[in-house]
């Protein structure tokens, strides 16, 4: 381990602004106070790995009494309603609220129908709208002042608003703190994220800026307008001299997963537009639940950041509930398999590209995440840089923060790397696929490892690939930056495993073009079953894709609609369960997931919404016109009496399928059968349970009643191939 503690009074530690609740592992007075007479003792009379176990041990004793989300939220027939109720806002503070409120959405409509208004800042301004809203509606107010800060919140709105009517915008040009907003893609709702300008920046002409993102902790009470009255009044844990800092809302609670993760991508790309981000220096950082967020962001994206400084969190799933949930986990053998979506262990070899600085309290339960991480790590043949504060628990030790400003200023000066000479790439599905210059367009087999090393040998004239379970790829070097010489062909070297064969070992030697006179070369390869090609995959048929590869989840990770049935069902018990599973995915989107969802009936489908978005049908064939049209081009047969999947049938009076398939109208978009995103409310108690329940399709026997795990028993799952069949 790199180990590089810090010395200094525990009691200027700097606390976890981002947590409200006890679930980041905050202990009892009493407690605490034996802990620290107990590792004071321990600290002088064991050896460093006699004390780590005994200490693991004691606060595993400690945690397990205490926590909000610890063993008393390991019961799925006993789940706590995530966000928690709000308090009653007294009659006089809503009236007060909802008549300011009532001003600021007028002068949004006035806004909203003015000639030549710039609408591209509206959302700047109805974020402030929405989130009193949503305050208001859902009694999602926790305090007095929340209450209080709402009110302030609704009057930037107004002050925003008026500014726009008058043709200004002040706070673009505002440094210090500024609270913004975009429109999302995937549901067309306005999101907030916060910024710490530096004063510099309206000082230094048209110098580009570096930009760290902060991920928050996990803060169960953390609505729109909570965050918003934060964002406007703090300037966070982190402000690095002459740098943008970016606060992701993350769409609330889930770790910046999923719709979160889309967050963090969309409001990075709305900041870039309006400020002078250097694409080059751009850090991800987080604590807690942020540090999750860091690791799996850092992970999947080691292309896009300069440098990553996770923070406890977590970073896988299993080993993680054990650990701080003392969970007893039961998974079916396609959650294991789901577990390869966000589990950081198995893409630890991307950090080799990623500089990376990891944060843990010597004495917190959440140091785990960044431990398997060094372990993973060390499997790969590298070695985690871990800077642990000393005698702490779930804070940064203010020294500890030096140390790590200093390192990531000192990798701000080298920025990102344009085109490294070799890359490592370890990714289980194709939602994952880049990095530099390599883009993997197809696997042998989705949710097994698919691994490449990658050498760029100018000196030779060549690319050397090792490839594992890869059947195809893109290699884009962009103009200005090949190394090779303009008059000889590049030579492609590839070693390559999994692709007809586990045990095949295939080596090959290929020569493509020159580079162009730009300066740039590319070359696309496919696996054609017996060796490689030179070619592009693009019109090679119905296939599993970058953005079409599933799981069910997946199709909630961009534009949807929910199509509504409005013909009469097969069964009335039918119909009642698939509409109670569409209402839950309209609630628990705005609920989990801070949006609305899109709802139209399926008499109500374009051409425009076939083509940009992802149908959610409910229903079944003989009620859902868009279900009825599509139904003979589906890997499904279903009637009234029976349904059929993968040779096997069922009583269609008491199953129902949910799959997602590409649509036969647009093969670029999802279709989804009778479902959302499929985990469910147990799963918000702990961020680390906040992975896909089920694979590509499943059948739902809806005689045994959904729960806070399940849509109904589920009889049968599987995942389609990477055909989009049966496997």
């Amino acid at each position: 381990m790199h180990c590089e503690s810090t010395l200094g009074d525990q009691n200027h530690l700097l606390s976890c602004q981002g947590c409200r609740t006890l679930s980041c592992c905050h202990l009892k007075t009493g407690q605490l106070l034996f802990q620290n007479s107990f590792l004071n003792i321990s600290k002088q009379v064991m050896s460093n790995t006699v004390h780590y176990v005994l200490l693991s041990f004691l606060l595993g004793v400690c945690v397990t009494a205490v926590h909000a989300d610890g063993v008393k939220d390991n019961h799925p027939d006993q789940v706590r309603p995530v966000p928690p109720m709000g308090v009653a806002v007294e009659a006089k503070d809503r009236h007060r609220l909802a008549e300011e409120l009532s001003k600021l959405e007028h002068a949004i409509e006035k806004l909203q129908t003015l000639p030549n208004a710039p609408l591209e800042l509206l959302p700047d301004v109805e974020i402030f709208a929405r989130a009193v809203q949503q305050g208001l509606r859902h009694r999602e107010f926790f305090s007095k002042t929340d209450v209080e800060n709402a009110m302030r919140v609704v009057r930037e709105g107004q002050q925003r608003a008026e500014a726009l009517l008058a043709g200004k915008a002040p706070w673009t040009k505002k440094t210090g703190l500024v609270v913004r907003g975009y429109r999302s893609r995937i549901d067309q709702t306005v999101q907030p994220y916060g910024l710490v300008i530096p004063k510099s920046y309206r000082e230094a002409g048209n110098d580009r800026y570096r930009l760290d993102l902060w991920f928050h902790g996990r803060g169960e009470r953390s609505s729109e307008s909570v965050f918003i009255a934060e964002r406007m009044s703090k300037i966070g844990r982190c402000q690095p001299e002459n740098t943008i800092v970016l606060h992701p809302y993350g769409r609330y609670c889930n770790a910046f997963k999923f719709a979160g993760e889309v967050d963090v991508l969309e409001s990075l790309a709305h900041a870039k537009q309006q400020y002078r981000v250097d694409d080059n220096r751009v850090a991800v950082r987080g604590f807690s639940m942020g540090g999750a967020g860091c690791w799996q962001m850092a992970v999947h994206y080691p292309d896009m950041f300069f440098a990553a400084n996770p923070g406890a969190g977590f970073s896988e799933t299993p080993e993680f509930l054990k650990s701080f949930q003392q969970e007893t986990l039961r998974p079916t053998w396609y959650e294991k398999k789901l577990w390869q979506m966000y589990d950081c262990t198995g893409y630890a070899t991307n950090l080799f590209q990623l500089p990376t600085i990891a944060y843990s309290g010597e004495f917190d339960i959440q140091k785990q995440a960044a431990d398997i991480m060094e372990q993973a790590l060390a499997d790969e043949g590298l070695r985690l840089t871990h800077v642990i504060g000393p005698a702490t628990k779930h804070s940064i030790h203010p020294d500890s923060m030096q140390i790590i400003e200093s390192k990531l200023a000192q990798i701000a000066e080298r920025g990102r790397p344009q085109l490294p000479q070799e890359i490592r790439f370890t990714t289980y599905t194709l939602k994952y696929n880049r990095n530099f210059w390599l883009t993997l367009t197809s696997l042998a087999e989705h949710w097994e490892p698919a691994r490449v090393t990658g050498r760029i040998l100018p000196a030779e004239n060549r690319i050397a690939l090792e490839m594992d379970n890869v059947t195809g790829c893109q290699l884009r070097i962009p103009a200005g930056h090949s190394p090779f010489a303009a008059d000889r062909p590049v030579t492609i070297v590839l070693e390559t495993t999994g692709s007809s064969s586990a045990e095949q070992v295939t080596r090959q030697t290929l020569l493509t073009d020159r580079p162009g006179s730009d300066q740039s070369w590319e070359c696309d390869l496919r696996w054609d079953g017996v060796q490689w090609q030179q070619g592009s995959l693009e019109n090679s048929g119905l296939r599993k894709r970058h953005g079409l590869q599933g799981p069910i989840d997946d199709a909630f990770m961009d534009s949807f609609v929910i199509v509504r049935p409005t013909g009469k069902s097969y069964s009335d018990a039918l119909a009642n369960w698939s509409e109670s599973e569409m209402n839950r995915l309209v609630k628990e989107w705005r609920r989990h997931f801070r949006g609305d969802a899109v709802v139209k009936r399926d008499d109500e489908i374009t051409a425009a919404d076939i083509e940009s978005s992802h149908l959610i049908l409910f229903g079944d064939p003989q009620s859902n016109l868009i279900l009825q049209s599509l139904i003979d081009r589906l890997p499904v047969t279903w009637t009234a009496k029976q349904l059929t999947l993968d040779g096997k049938s069922y009583d269609a009076t008491t199953h129902a399928p949910v799959l997602i398939y590409p649509n036969p109208k647009n093969p670029h978009k999802y279709i989804v059968l009778n479902s959302g995103f499929t985990y469910r409310d147990y799963a918000y108690l702990n961020n680390a349970r906040q992975v896909p329940k089920l694979p590509d399709w499943a059948v739902v026997d809806f005689k045994t009643s959904a729960n806070s795990l399940w849509p109904g028993e589920i009889v049968e799952a599987n995942f389609f191939d990477e055909d989009w069949r049966f496997k």
